[in-house]
């Protein structure tokens, strides 16, 4: 759809004449909107080229409808976000006006100029930039990285692993990253000289990173940093979840606030065997001794509950299972579980809650509902 296809379609919804099929299309994208952050312009002129356009075109139709209601005029600036933040970039495409629909549980790989890529578990890709050269290759379930020894810009690439799967990464430095289901990693093709080795988490992964005392690695999740030289461990920040765990196999990292530079004396230091929570709310660090296995066992499809309230568990089999569960059982929600299961169905794990807890369940295909 283009540009101008989508001021038709505006036009025509707030004359009230749009058929129910194109008001569906415009609800598709609202409802979009609700999943794509608003930073997806190529930069601020493009996004208010965009928008000072899109808002005339609604500002002229309703100045020329003396009786417009203002039901439909919020209605028509529902439509018109979704538009802005993510119709227009989503729905344009560069060949012959084909409509790029992206499946929600697929492999994605976001490039340096936005667009965006899908992965196959099974499949091969060579990662390329705007010159053409090559600057990875998938091999199956594992994306890896070469050293782009003319790139002297700091260029991003995204790497997004939907519920249900798992992915592995190797960094241009050599780092090793195993990424969890439901999990994005922000990470530079290329480390700079001189410049921390930086990268954004969104989920969880478990780094095992290359040594390299001149340029430290850093995992910045949400509004946590880990600082690391060289060693392996496992990093847990979902949104949903209200704290962030590290636990450290080998080496030694360093917890502290974004806003806070890192310190030794003052950063929350871990030793091997140990993890450190970040609360996100109040910013306070803690640590304590850990079975480290027990963290790291999801990379081998392994479930592992420790200390963990059912309300989590749940969370945690939605990414691992790829499914929607809905809990109206109240008085479990809070309850602190303890469970450790192997490579099992989704059912085996309900069966096995019901048996030892007493909860009863039903589920029609993707949906589970626990009472």
């Amino acid at each position: 759809m283009t540009e101008k296809e989508l001021h038709k379609l505006i036009h025509k919804f707030l004359e009230g004449k749009a058929t129910s099929e194109e008001i569906a299309s415009l609800e598709k994208l609202e409802k979009n909107a609700e999943s794509e952050t608003a930073d997806i312009f190529k930069d601020k002129e493009e996004e208010k080229i965009i928008k000072e356009s899109m808002f005339k075109e609604i500002k002229n139709t309703i100045g020329n409808k003396q009786r417009f209601s203002w039901w439909k005029y919020a209605s028509a600036a529902a439509v018109f976000i979704g538009v802005v933040l993510s119709g227009y970039l989503l729905y344009q495409t560069p060949v012959a006006d084909q409509t790029i629909v992206i499946p929600e549980d697929a492999i994605t790989l976001e490039l340096e100029d936005g667009s965006i890529e899908t992965l196959k578990e099974d499949g091969t890709k060579r990662v390329i930039d705007k010159t053409g050269k090559v600057l990875g290759v998938q091999n199956g379930a594992r994306l890896s990285y070469e050293d782009a020894k003319t790139t002297e810009d700091l260029v991003y690439n995204t790497l997004t692993v939907p519920y249900g799967k798992r992915f592995e990464l190797k960094l241009s430095d050599g780092t090793q990253v195993n990424l969890n289901a439901g999990t994005s990693l922000k990470y530079p093709i290329k480390f700079l000289k001189g410049q921390y080795r930086k990268v954004f988490l969104n989920g969880e992964a478990f780094f095992d990173v290359s040594k390299d005392s001149l340029h430290p690695f850093m995992v910045n999740a949400d509004d946590l940093n880990v600082r690391v030289l060289g060693t392996r461990f496992n990093v847990s920040s979902y949104p949903e979840d209200d704290r962030t765990d590290v636990v450290l196999v080998e080496g030694s990292v360093g917890m502290n606030e974004q806003k806070e530079n890192f310190d030794e004396g003052s950063s929350t230091m871990l030793e091997p065997g140990f993890k450190g929570t970040f609360q996100k709310t109040s910013g306070k660090i803690e640590k304590e001794p850990v079975i480290t296995d027990i963290y790291t066992a999801w990379m081998g499809g392994e479930l592992v509950f420790r200390n963990m309230t059912f309300e989590n568990i749940l969370r945690k089999l939605e990414r691992h299972y790829n499914v929607s569960i809905s809990n109206t059982n109240v008085d479990l929600g809070n309850t602190v579980f303890n469970a450790s299961y192997g490579k099992v169905t989704l059912k085996k794990v309900l069966e096995d809650l019901k048996l030892t807890h007493g909860i009863d369940y039903s589920i029609s295909q993707n949906n589970v509902t626990i009472n």
